[in-house]
């Protein structure tokens, strides 16, 4: 099934240019593979090359990239924000072509156990596993092979992927001449408002008080978050980040790929951290932070890695000659 072009801009709005309202669009596609029946977005426009050189049909660009478009043969549609207008014509597309949602119910493969609550609308797909006291709230999405455990609580429109597991133990030991104590942990995990937690995605339910994740919350696959972690409202992070136990994460914050924090951290709104960085102090400020070592052959990086452990001997070095001359 497609869409025309002119259903497209009525649904989400546009200024169409150079185009035919009544043009079929059979598909959604990059720049690079998309052909005369498809439509494209141009959100860097460092890729303007491709979007000229590209045989879509229409192709939504951002209002500074116009003149660009203008070079093209073909529609082009100007929005505000084309990633924007991308992920919305995604959510177009699923309805148009009436991409089933997951049924609400329980699956029969999945175990609800006595005591958990699971909203009506909810759904709970093959092989989860509720354990009792947690609660599902409405219209939230357990895929497949998801657990959650005691005491845990999931708002409305949740979207868990697979194999993602909710409240398991934090990791609380305590060592006693050589053998290692397990502190239980008593707390649970509360979950917010139109989160999704992405497949194999791990929060640890709290020592003491809860885990939480606020409204909107998004979390890639394969995430780490240990006990009694707090992360803030509209926050995102990337496959593989790892978050230690009682970090805090402000609202709209942003955490690259494999990015660490430490435990026991404050993170402030509206901070950025770059992919592969290990954040080992509190951030106080909001702004973009980054901090890793670059990739380089490694001989060389064996020297510049051994010049770094002798940074601060060399400062030392520095100042003094500085106050000599200072002084003389």
């Amino acid at each position: 099934m497609s869409l025309q072009l002119g259903q497209i801009v009525d649904a989400l709005g546009g200024r169409l240019e150079n185009g035919d309202r009544h043009l079929q669009i059979d598909a959604i596609a990059s720049l690079e593979d998309a052909g005369p029946q498809d439509i494209g977005f141009l959100s860097n426009p460092k890729l303007h090359l491709q979007m000229q050189a590209s045989r879509a049909g229409c192709v939504a660009v951002g209002p500074r990239m116009e003149e660009e478009a203008r070079k093209r043969p073909g529609a082009y549609l100007v929005v505000d924000d084309p990633y924007l207008f991308f992920a919305r014509l995604t959510q177009l597309w699923r309805r148009h072509h009436q991409l089933r949602p997951a049924p609400a119910g329980v699956h029969p493969s999945a175990v609800v156990e006595e005591g958990a609550q699971v909203h009506p609308t909810a759904s709970i797909g093959p092989l989860c596993h509720v354990a009792s006291g947690a609660v599902i709230g409405e219209e939230t999405v357990l895929t497949s092979r998801v657990t959650v455990g005691a005491g845990c609580v999931l708002g409305c429109r949740v979207l868990v992927q697979p194999g993602a597991v909710i409240g398991g133990d934090g990791f609380g030991f305590a060592n006693d001449k050589g053998r290692w104590v397990k502190i239980e942990q008593l707390g649970g995990v509360r979950i917010g408002d139109d989160v999704e937690i992405g497949a194999n995605t791990c929060i640890d339910r709290g020592a003491l008080q809860d885990t939480v994740i606020a409204n909107g919350v998004k979390i890639d696959n394969q995430v780490q978050i240990g006990h009694n972690v707090e992360i803030g409202e509209n926050s995102a992070m990337a496959g593989c980040v790892g978050i230690a136990g009682s970090a805090k994460i402000g609202r709209q914050c942003t955490i690259g790929g494999a990015g660490m924090i430490l435990g026991h951290l404050e993170i402030a709104d509206n901070v950025h951290i770059s992919a592969a960085t290990v954040v080992s102090r509190s951030i106080k400020q909001p702004g973009h932070y980054t901090g890793f070592f670059p990739i380089d052959d490694n001989g060389r990086w064996e020297k510049n890695a051994a010049t770094l452990k002798h940074l601060h001997a060399l400062r030392d070095r520095i100042k003094a000659l500085e106050q000599t001359q200072k002084n003389g």
